[in-house]
């Protein structure tokens, strides 16, 4: 499968955490191991200090992540995460775009391992994932929601 198709089907189905959040997968390079993708902090996501509170971002993060193993695999899989650290650099803004980008540092057999990075819309760093996931083949459809591609 070329990255534009597996770009076009991982578009048509996601799972009901990325809709939540806005995710918007924007490219890959499956050779690589990498992935760009766009949320948008909305307003039910406001802490009190008005920015989006730190679980949201993780979450944002933690797709991110998941996406690039998963890419980089070029199979089937789920990669449930065993561990993740997250460092909060800056606030991020709520009504603002947050770009993410995930790379896969490496692809085990038994362990997978991870980083992303979100930006706001004038390129500053907002927060940095490192994680660790067990690649796993999907059993079945898996819980997507299907959108029009």
């Amino acid at each position: 499968m070329t990255d534009a198709e597996l770009l076009a089907r991982m578009r048509s189905r996601i799972p009901p955490t990325a809709e939540l959040l806005g995710q918007e997968l924007l490219e890959l390079d499956s050779a690589a191991g990498t992935v760009r993708m766009r949320f948008f902090g909305k307003p039910e996501f406001c802490n009190p200090m008005g920015n989006v509170q730190g679980g949201f971002l993780a979450a944002m993060l933690d797709d991110c992540a998941a996406f690039a193993i998963i890419v980089k695999s070029q199979r089937r899989i789920v990669v449930p995460t065993i561990e993740f650290k997250v460092s909060f650099l800056a606030p991020a803004r709520v009504n603002r775009e947050i770009i993410a980008h995930g790379r896969c540092l490496k692809l085990g057999r038994t362990i997978a391992f991870a980083e992303s990075d979100l930006f706001d819309p004038d390129g500053r760093l907002i927060a940095r994932l490192s994680t660790s996931c067990v690649p796993t083949p999907l059993e079945g459809e898996g819980f997507m929601i299907e959108k029009n591609a």
